[in-house]
């Protein structure tokens, strides 16, 4: 009985924080609906090729900027392609590029946060000023230029929004790695001779993961947001891809005309974001550590 306590000790020392984290996220019921809203657009988005009614390239000239009805749900474009369709492939789009692009600026600028604040002194310096050197910039400005040097694409994007992404994750490890390196099992792990990148690793990394976590939700809706605003714009994916904000930018020359075109995409993108939002303020909530012991 004992070693099957034993055994057990690890599992429900994970458990214990799992099980205290969804107590607190079930009772916010605007994020709890986030959340399953972000999954039935990730299990839409991965059926498209079943959900959608029609293909999302190719044109029905018969059909040309018809309203929204039973056939057409959404309506179709100039070329007679389905609206509703359309919006369906274009999620997987979104979703890629805001999942992709928030991963690798995660990646990168949490490394980087750790390594700064760990090991301070001209290190942190250098790398805390290249941030601000990034932060200097707004976003979409930020973006652009990035587009400008590699060339427009959907790809670019990726990597434009996750380079304006690494400085602002760089600063959250950074922030938290500074207290946990002064605490008492870090020193300990130092005292017995454990290599720093261990302690960076194994004592320093999962302190960073709450915030990370929470500005990552959050990010993602940013990044779609973004990647949207370079495709309106002509930067990002190109015709005739279904990505939501090159579907704006073909429907506004529709506008007053056939509304349809721009509102149902912007519906997309406003609600993608919206969902993305509530679900960081949730998560936020869920894992502050100052809330624990309400």
């Amino acid at each position: 009985m004992t070693e099957l306590t034993a055994a057990e000790a690890p599992a429900e020392k994970m458990r214990k924080p799992l099980a205290e984290f969804w107590r607190r996220f079930k009772k916010q019921k605007v994020a709890l609906t986030a959340l399953v809203f972000i999954l039935a657009l990730v299990l839409v988005a991965a059926l498209a090729p079943v959900i959608a009614p029609y293909s999302p390239s190719e044109p029905d000239y018969n059909a040309v900027l018809q309203g929204p009805s039973a056939a057409h749900w959404a309506g179709t474009d100039a070329y007679g392609r389905d609206i509703f369709s359309r919006i369906i492939w274009g999620a997987r789009i979104s979703l890629a590029v805001g999942f992709l692009s928030v991963t690798l600026g995660a990646l990168g600028g949490v490394a980087l946060g750790i390594i700064a604040g760990y090991y301070g002194r001209w290190v942190d310096s250098v790398i805390m000023r290249l941030a601000d050197l990034l932060l200097a910039f707004p976003g979409i400005l930020l973006a652009i230029a990035v587009i400008a040097i590699l060339g427009p694409g959907i790809v670019n994007v990726i990597y434009a929004v996750a380079i304006f992404s690494i400085p602002v994750f760089a600063r959250l490890a950074r922030g938290t790695t500074l207290q946990l390196k002064q605490t008492v099992y870090v020193d300990a792990s130092r005292a017995i001779g454990v290599s720093h990148r261990t302690i960076m690793l194994r004592h320093i990394m999962p302190g960073t993961l709450p915030n990370v976590i929470v500005y990552f939700s959050m990010r993602i809706g940013t990044s779609i947001l973004t990647a949207a605003a370079l495709s309106f714009i002509g930067l990002g994916a190109q015709p005739p891809s279904p990505e939501w904000g090159a579907m704006l930018a073909d429907g506004r020359t529709y506008m007053g005309v056939a509304d349809h075109l721009t509102l149902f995409p912007g519906l997309a993108i406003f609600v993608t974001v919206l969902g993305f939002n509530l679900f960081g303020d949730g998560l936020r909530d869920a894992l502050d550590p100052k809330l624990r012991n309400m």
